[in-house]
């Protein structure tokens, strides 16, 4: 695609495949005026990401998974139909493809270790709640009305 704005990295050098890549145009419904009634502004970016070989077999399953609901037939798909142009358009679908699998393929986060509070804090706590309580209980034995 000529003007694009170079390959939209997922994360370290694996990038978008410009090939694999489905592009559909469509009126949109967006600003434009008499313009919009004439261009084809939407777009829709494609990506079949049960058939790809661009991506490494773990980052294709984990992203399979996390994007289940949004898939058809394995197929992932985009829409941008928030500027006037149809190449910001494209630029903005491209992107958001992009954020979209690099989010889907990113590793698990690591399982919290629990970790165990102190003796010494839960001592301190406890003692100035007692003093808090003496100093309450002394109010109200000194009889201030």
């Amino acid at each position: 695609m000529d003007g694009m704005s170079g390959p939209h990295v997922i994360r370290g050098s694996v990038s978008l495949p410009e090939a694999e890549l489905m592009w559909r145009f469509s009126r949109s419904s967006g600003p434009g005026g008499q313009h919009v009634n004439t261009s084809d502004s939407k777009v829709e970016l494609s990506f079949d990401l049960a058939r790809t070989e661009a991506l490494p077999e773990v980052w294709k399953k984990r992203a399979l998974e996390r994007l289940a609901g949004r898939l058809v037939d394995g197929v992932v798909t985009v829409r941008s139909s928030e500027h006037r142009s149809q190449w910001r358009n494209r630029e903005a679908a491209a992107v958001r493809l992009a954020a979209l699998l690099a989010e889907a393929t990113a590793p698990p986060p690591k399982p919290r270790k629990p970790t165990r509070i102190p003796r010494g804090i839960n001592e301190r706590r406890l003692r100035e709640k007692k003093q808090r309580s003496e100093t309450k209980r002394g109010r109200s034995a000194q009889g201030w009305s």
